[in-house]
């Protein structure tokens, strides 16, 4: 894969990671305004503005409505659903790099639901990287320490929702259309939440609230579209390596947008829950490259038992 191929791949995925990440800083400052499940159900009206730049020329606009795989598309729709609602309750209720540190857990919840469902192998390595995050989180919250409440519940419910939205979009195969699991992402969330948001419903006041529901869509819908994008450039490994930026937006929103400076047991687990993503990434790394040689190996070899060819 060449170098520059490869970079505009991680370029992406940074782009994606930040979009989410200011998306997710929109739905915060929406706090005490709306109701939660009207913000995650705006986020899906304004989702839709971005559907004609993920299209295809070969796919069809009834791709959304018409999934090839009902199943899977309900699942990943339900599990969209919950996730949105239960992350943007999340934000509102904590502080940003607190509630990311929980959901930072969904590649345990990966793990485990990929060994059940899938019957994947997972190396010794995954599992210490997973349990390392697990320990992070442990130290960010300090149960029995410091009191839990609602929003570490919602926090933990967007990581479970979006581990099972991960497995749904595997089961489902690289044959279903972009379109339709894309429009899965945006009709959990109209429907479910456009449910649960009418007893508490009221039409939105002012350009700034409403400035924020773009925000929050849009952004949310476009972080989609630039991951989409980066994994069809750049290997999965190396593209979800600049997911642990987003805890850097996360700290730099929390304190001179929220002011919610961290303590030093927080700054430590989010330390912790970081070193691991990056333990999984290097493993990643260390196996691709191993597999790479491999095959560079192999092709000389089979380059030098080639009849004519010359003997060094």
């Amino acid at each position: 894969m060449k170098t520059a191929f490869l970079s505009s791949g991680m370029a992406l995925a940074f782009a994606a990671f930040s979009s989410f990440s200011i998306s997710d800083a929109y739905s915060k400052l929406l706090a005490g305004q709306l109701d939660p499940f009207e913000v995650a159900f705006s986020g899906g009206v304004f989702g839709f503005l971005i559907i004609p730049f993920i299209r295809r020329p070969s796919e069809s606009y009834a791709d959304i409505f018409s999934p090839r795989q009902p199943v899977m598309w309900l699942v990943r729709a339900v599990s969209i659903f919950a996730a949105t609602a239960a992350s943007v309750e999340a934000f509102m209720l904590l502080p940003m790099p607190e509630a990311l540190s929980l959901m930072f857990l969904m590649p345990l919840f990966v793990t485990i639901l990929s060994v059940i469902l899938l019957h994947e192998k997972v190396s010794g390595w995954a599992w210490l990287a997973v349990i390392l995050g697990f320990v992070g989180v442990l130290i960010v919250l300090r149960p029995g320490v410091r009191a839990l409440h609602f929003g570490h519940l919602c926090a933990l419910i967007a990581a479970v929702a979006n581990a099972v939205g991960v497995i749904a979009y595997r089961l489902a195969g690289s044959n279903t259309p972009r379109l339709s699991l894309f429009g899965s992402s945006l009709f959990g969330p109209l429907v479910g939440d456009g449910a649960l948001m009418l007893a508490h419903a009221h039409w939105p006041h002012g350009a700034r609230t409403w400035l924020f529901l773009f925000g929050y869509g849009f952004l949310a819908a476009l972080g989609q579209l630039f991951m989409m994008m980066a994994t069809a450039r750049a290997p999965a490994n190396r593209v979800a390596l600049p997911q642990y930026s987003q805890m850097l937006w996360a700290v730099a929103f929390s304190y001179f947008l929220f002011h919610q400076p961290l303590d030093g047991w927080t700054f430590v687990g989010i330390t912790v829950v970081t070193c691991s993503g990056m333990l999984n990434w290097v493993r990643q790394r260390i196996r691709y490259e191993r597999m790479a040689m491999k095959e560079r190996r192999a092709a000389k070899l089979r380059a030098r038992t080639l009849p004519g060819s010359t003997r060094g």
